[in-house]
């Protein structure tokens, strides 16, 4: 069987989609687009998930566009690419669970998109960004013009939508793109780091959180602090909520007494 464009993969309660078209850039055409779909849905439909990472395999997390397709086909390849690229834009942004975003390469007009609707996105030095859209004489797709403003601004967005001037990934983090940086070597790593570190969270805890913060925009204060006491008073409400915190209690002690051990190993070193 042919392989797909968009791999899952299930490690612990993670779910891994990986764009797999690394010999054109996971450049994204109809077929990928419907992968995707496909891919997010059953993701959506998992109840043991907890996180959703998104990477790219080879050289890029995506350079944009599958140009030559839309070249040959055009609106009929238009339409084939986006109808299912923005059902898969809703449903990960509806997911009650994190989705962290892993780029490296390339990550340009859908990449952007993709990488912008997740919750977390963590980049390799090197990484090149850029919007590109306007240099194909189309406006934008993948929800970008709903994700630009609102994680770096209307003034920067313009800017970067209408100029499509490459960036690089300390530009991407100083705009508010970018979650952190770390070095090519170290991104799988840290990726994996961040993942286990959400997964490990209470996932009730975090679909508030995450409604609340995505929300956020739309609602007065006076509606959003309702929100807020209706979600906290729900999270305390549950039966295993004193486990929760008795765990939390444990956890510092066992790091008050861990200091208490390097302190005194430091002083008698010193001595």
């Amino acid at each position: 069987m042919p392989r797909s464009p968009v791999l899952l993969e299930r490690n612990g309660h993670v779910a891994h989609i990986r764009f797999a078209r690394p010999e054109v850039l996971n450049a994204l055409n109809a077929e990928t687009a419907e992968a995707l779909l496909e891919t997010c849905l059953q993701v959506a439909n998992d109840p043991d998930a907890r996180v959703v990472l998104l990477s790219g395999e080879g050289r890029a997390f995506m350079a944009g566009g599958d140009l030559h397709e839309l070249r040959k086909q055009g609106l009929d390849a238009a339409k084939r690419i986006l109808t299912p690229l923005h059902q898969s834009i809703r449903l990960l942004d509806a997911m009650p669970v994190p989705v962290v975003a892993s780029v490296h390469g390339a990550v340009a007009g859908a990449g952007l998109s993709l990488m912008m609707v997740a919750d977390l996105a963590i980049a390799a030095e090197g990484t090149r960004f850029n919007f590109a859209y306007s240099d194909i004489a189309t406006s934008c797709d993948g929800g970008a013009s709903w994700a630009l403003p609102r994680l770096v601004g209307v003034r920067k967005s313009i800017e970067i939508a209408m100029l499509s001037e490459q960036f690089d990934a300390q530009e991407a983090l100083k705009l508010g793109l970018l979650t952190r940086v770390v070095p090519a070597a170290q991104l799988t790593q840290a990726t994996w780091n961040m993942v286990e570190r959400l997964q490990a969270r209470d996932p009730f805890a975090l679909a508030h959180l995450k409604r609340l913060l995505r929300t956020s925009f739309d609602n007065s204060l006076d509606r959003q602090l309702e929100a807020e006491r209706e979600a906290f008073v729900e999270c305390v409400a549950r039966p295993g909520f004193p486990a929760a915190l008795d765990a939390f209690f444990e956890a510092k002690a066992r790091r008050s007494v861990r200091q208490d051990q390097l302190a005194a190993t430091t002083a008698s070193t010193s001595t």
